[in-house]
């Protein structure tokens, strides 16, 4: 059995597309399909999936809330944002809310199961545009000096797990490669994530990659 995947979008002709594509894909097992959040939520509970495309504007609840209660009871869910929009409003909200992806309805077929594997793998996969945004958005907030100092105070075990975030490595492989339990590398990255003052890993890899802290 190959990659399972909900589609999840109120547009039927992007849901005919996406079905007629993905279904080609002998890695990839389309499990279901739901046309808004509160269906998703439904079809998540009751098929498993192991990736979600998901939709942000829909009616009766859009991809954002979805997304946040699917990976407040399913958190090892993975969920990708397959949307029209690439600016700040929608790109920041949706990896706050938990997405492990970020693409536009405008990406290569190719790409997009480039994209479902590699996020099925435990990476973080985004549009350049989506990484872009949230690159602003973590420069506005954080200052380059503010950024300094918040690094400065992060412990040395706090760095090496920051640099293996950086690698686009998941707990379980980051508790291998620095021979810790993964409950201590869940505290590592709160700690990492409350001293530089930022909301989830992603932004704590593009800042560091910002600020070049592990590239010597």
């Amino acid at each position: 059995m190959g990659i399972k995947v909900l589609l999840v979008d109120d547009h039927l002709m992007v849901l005919k597309g996406l079905r007629f594509f993905l279904g080609t894909q002998s890695e990839i097992d389309l499990v279901g399909e739901a046309s808004n959040g509160e269906e998703a939520i439904r079809q998540v509970k009751a098929l498993q999936p192991d990736v979600v495309l998901m939709d942000l504007t829909m009616p009766v609840m859009d991809g954002i809330e979805a997304t946040k209660r699917i990976k407040n009871e399913h958190p090892n869910m993975k969920i990708i944002v397959l949307t029209s929009f690439s600016d700040q409003d929608h790109v920041v909200p949706a990896l706050q809310a938990g997405a492990d992806g970020y693409q536009l309805k405008d990406i290569e077929p190719d790409e997009l199961v480039k994209s479902i594997k590699a996020v099925y793998a435990g990476e973080t996969h985004l549009h350049p545009t989506a990484t872009s945004q949230l690159l602003s958005h973590v420069s506005n907030g954080t200052k380059t000096n503010e950024a300094e100092k918040s690094f400065n105070q992060l412990t040395a075990r706090e760095k090496d797990v920051l640099r293996q975030i950086t690698l686009g490595r998941n707990n379980k492989e980051i508790s291998t490669e620095l021979f810790i339990t993964e409950k201590t590398v869940k505290t590592h990255v709160s700690n990492i994530l409350g001293k530089l003052g930022l909301h989830d890993r992603t932004q704590a890899a593009i800042l560091a990659m910002k600020n070049k802290w592990f590239d010597a």
